[in-house]
């Protein structure tokens, strides 16, 4: 996991990332392939980071308003969730997501490869929101 932290109140473009394995367990579709919600519960664990780590409350999810699913995530791939805070309001807290493929299987026995680029799997964007009392 990679953090960087903002280095006052205000400051925008702190980011989190999380990195995981993609079970084969986790596949639900021909081809191995995953379902979308798996990339947003992925968004929820790494906003989650990211509102502890700048406002010291895990804080609680409003909802997206845009999420793009434009390429396969797959079982035994490695993937990489990154929140990114790009907007601080008093209580609330806009967050751009992308889960992008590191490593992708090359089937279902093990093997496996890194990418030179990874692949951008998914991207969103969302709101949180602080409650009164944090």
């Amino acid at each position: 996991m990679k953090t960087t932290t903002p280095s006052n109140d205000t400051a925008t473009n702190a980011t989190v990332v999380h990195r995981r394995y993609v079970a084969f367990s986790d596949a639900h579709y021909a081809g191995n392939l995953v379902d979308g919600a798996f990339a947003l519960k992925l968004f929820g664990d790494v906003g989650t980071n990211l509102s502890i780590e700048t406002d010291g409350h895990e804080g609680l999810f409003a909802g997206y308003s845009s999420v793009e699913f434009l390429a396969p995530i797959r079982g035994g791939d490695i993937v990489e969730a990154q929140a990114t805070l790009v907007k601080k309001g008093n209580r609330s807290r806009t967050i751009d997501f992308e889960l992008r493929v590191a490593c992708r299987a090359a089937d279902d026995t093990g093997r496996s490869r890194l990418l030179d680029q990874p692949i951008i799997a998914v991207r969103a964007r969302g709101t949180g929101v602080l409650p009164k009392d944090a």
